[in-house]
């Protein structure tokens, strides 16, 4: 994955073989009833969207998305919700309290395969995998962190309570031998604005951010306090057999954040996410105008980004939603 969002090719194909098969099996049916669904006719739906916390890119992409549905005259109502972010979303749309989500892709697969830290499979299906998240590891350039190993028994900020970065984080620090090892990282659980503002004072040796290139907080945040970003791409593999092909390698690249160099870290995908018995008509319509809009979707989040069909199906365990399936098929074939 480069920063302008185009998908990078998954190493295990066999998602991808049971997708084609997904997309080809009885689904033209379900396209032609739904070709007849006008988004001007039929009583407005209202769709509970949860992002995350406010000044967040979550919540900045569903204000976006809101807006945009609004505009366009939609038989439907996108309510954005306030939340912790990704284990927050999923936890929330299992349990019927929203009827949409944004959820990294580890936390989503985690949640419909049962993994902790959910108890049981999820009732979760996929719109879109709508942008990638580039996993942020900083540390002051002053000080004598340089490595992961280095965090050994240091404090460092991992994200807030049911996030996204809160996961890739302890599993990055558990690789690392440094999560329930003998010397064991700090966790501190702080959300983006709490961690940059720890980082600043030196309550924390380093801040783990999970988001978009570049995330706004930390350009702030590099101009008043010169920074070091560490490399993970090391450990994408390793994530990779313990986790599956949700992880992969990406760069931030030079000029961010005032970087003389790119640097290496670990990728991971946000889907759009629905229940299953949200009706195909409704999801339908939404992808319209996620696609009919994504560059003011993705303005806030992440620089330079596009979203693409062939990106976008791409949502490993998490299968897609049929409304989604069907507009996939009507659309593009």
């Amino acid at each position: 994955m480069n920063p302008t969002g185009t998908a990078s090719r998954d190493r295990d194909g066999s998602a991808g073989v049971s997708r084609r098969r997904l997309m080809g099996s009885g689904l033209g049916a379900v396209a032609a009833a739904l070709a007849g669904c006008s988004g001007n006719s039929g009583p407005l739906r209202r769709l509970r969207l949860a992002t995350g916390p406010e000044g967040g890119p979550y919540n900045a992409f569903g204000q976006a998305l809101a807006q945009a549905v609004a505009a366009g005259g939609r038989r439907l109502e996108i309510v954005p919700v306030s939340t912790s972010a990704s284990v927050d979303n999923l936890r929330k749309l299992d349990d019927g309290s929203v009827e949409l989500a944004l959820a990294m892709a580890d936390a989503a697969e985690d949640a419909v395969l049962g993994r902790r830290p959910f108890t049981r499979p999820a009732a979760v299906t996929a719109l879109a995998r709508v942008y990638v998240n580039y996993t942020h590891l900083l540390v002051p350039a002053d000080g004598p962190v340089r490595s992961v190993q280095d965090l050994a028994g240091r404090p460092v900020a991992v994200g807030a309570t049911g996030s996204g970065v809160q996961v890739v984080a302890g599993r990055v620090l558990r690789a690392a031998g440094l999560n329930g090892g003998s010397a064991p990282a700090g966790e501190r659980q702080l959300g983006l604005a709490a961690s940059a503002a720890a980082l600043r004072g030196g309550a924390v040796d380093a801040l783990f951010w999970s988001g978009g290139v570049p995330t706004p907080a930390l350009s702030a945040l590099a101009r008043e306090l010169p920074l070091r970003f560490l490399p993970l791409d090391g450990y994408v593999d390793a994530l990779r057999q313990s986790h599956g092909p949700v992880y992969t390698t990406v760069t931030l690249p030079a000029g961010v954040y005032g970087l003389t160099e790119p640097v290496g870290t670990i990728g991971v995908g946000n889907y759009l996410l629905a229940r299953d018995d949200v009706p195909a008509s409704a999801t339908r319509e939404l992808l319209r105008v996620v696609f009919e809009r994504w560059s003011d979707l993705l303005r806030e989040v992440t620089a330079g980004a596009r979203l693409e069909p062939r990106f976008a199906i791409s949502t490993g365990a998490v299968a897609l939603h049929p409304g989604a399936v069907a507009y996939y098929r009507s659309v593009y074939g």
